[in-house]
C-alpha cells in the first residue's frame, strides 16, 4: 500500500488523518515572534487564543518549508519501498512548492525504484478539506495511485469555494487580495465575496452589503452552479465566526433540505493568518469553479 500525506493547509487534523491512515504536513506561521508548527508544537488547535490575539492588532507571519524537511517526511516511507501520494493544497498560493519540486527531485535519485506523486487540490482550508476527504475514502476503498490521480483531473475542478470575511487588512497584507479588494472591505457593511477559481487563486467575485444579504448570496451561487450536492459532503470553514457558520448551515439546509451532509471545520492558524478572524464559508460539489 502506498502511503498518502496531505498538509494541515487543508484543515485537516491528527485525527482525520489517522481515520484514513494519512500523514500530516505541518505548515508553519509566525506569531508573537516564534515559528509555529501545527500538531507538531501542539496537540489541538484552539481557534479563540489565536483569533483573538489577531482581532488584538497582532498580524502573523507564514513560511514555507525548506527542501529538507519534506524529505524527513517523505524518505521513511520511501526507503521501506512505499510509493507517496500527498494531496496538497493549491500550488498556487506558498513557494513552498518550489521546495517540494527540489526535495522531490533529489529523493527521486536517492530512490529511483518509488515516486512521490502529488495531487493538487487548488484550494485551500475548507476546499482543500472537501477534497481530501473524498481521496481518503477513495484510499480506504483501496483505488490505486493512478485511479486517484485521474478522480482528481475529473472532480477537482467541481469543488466550488466561497467565502467572505469582516475585514480584508489581512489578505490586503498577504497580496493575495487586491488593495482595491481590501479598500473594498473596509467600508461599513460591505463583504466582499470571495472565490477560489480554476486555478487555485483567490478572486473577487461579488459583493454584499451586510451577513443577511451575503449569506443569501453565497447560497444563490450553490442553487445556481450545485451538482449532484446530495451525494457529496458540503463543508463549511470559519475563523473563530461559529454563530455565522451555523447561520450559513441553516440557510443551506432550508434551501437544499435536511438530508445535506454538512460538516463545520475551523480555519488552521497557517491559512487564518492570511485571511483573520470573523470569517465564513462553503465548499459544495459544483457543475464547475465558474471562473
Amino acid at each position: 500500500m502506498y502511503a498518502l500525506f496531505t498538509d494541515t493547509d487543508t484543515d485537516i487534523t491528527p485525527e482525520v488523518a489517522a481515520h484514513y491512515g494519512m500523514k500530516l504536513i505541518s505548515m508553519p506561521y509566525e506569531i508573537d515572534g516564534k515559528e509555529v508548527f501545527p500538531y507538531v508544537d501542539f496537540d489541538k488547535f484552539e481557534p479563540r487564543p489565536f483569533y483573538d490575539k489577531l482581532r488584538s492588532g497582532v498580524m502573523p507571519k507564514t513560511s514555507a518549508l525548506n527542501p529538507e524537511i519534506y524529505k524527513e517526511y517523505f524518505e521513511p516511507c520511501l526507503k521501506a519501498g512505499q510509493d507517496v501520494l500527498y494531496v496538497h493544497f493549491s500550488s498556487a498560493m506558498s513557494g513552498t512548492f518550489n521546495a517540494l519540486n527540489i526535495a522531490v527531485k533529489e529523493l527521486k535519485e536517492k530512490y529511483p525504484e518509488n515516486t512521490v506523486y502529488t495531487l493538487d487540490t487548488k484550494a485551500i482550508t475548507m476546499g482543500a478539506y472537501a477534497i481530501v476527504r473524498e481521496v481518503g475514502d477513495l484510499y480506504l476503498a483501496g483505488k490505486t495511485i493512478p485511479e486517484i490521480l485521474e478522480w482528481g483531473k475529473k472532480e477537482i475542478d467541481k469543488f466550488a469555494t466561497f467565502f467572505f470575511v469582516e475585514d480584508l487588512k489581512f489578505f490586503k497584507r498577504s497580496g493575495r487580495i487586491k488593495a482595491v479588494a481590501a479598500f473594498m472591505g473596509n467600508m461599513i457593511g460591505l463583504h466582499p465575496i470571495i472565490h477560489i477559481s480554476k486555478d487555485g487563486v483567490m478572486t473577487l467575485c461579488d459583493k454584499a452589503v451586510g451577513t443577511k444579504a451575503t449569506l443569501n448570496k453565497v447560497i444563490s451561487y450553490m442553487q445556481d452552479n450545485q451538482e449532484d450536492i446530495k451525494n457529496h459532503r458540503i463543508t463549511i470553514g470559519h475563523t473563530d465566526a461559529p454563530v455565522l457558520a451555523e447561520k450559513l448551515a441553516a440557510k443551506i439546509k432550508e434551501t437544499f433540505g435536511n438530508d445535506v451532509t454538512i460538516e463545520t471545520v475551523i480555519c488552521n492558524p497557517t491559512a487564518g493568518s492570511h485571511s483573520g478572524p470573523d470569517g465564513v464559508g462553503v465548499c459544495f460539489h459544483a457543475k464547475s469553479r465558474l471562473f
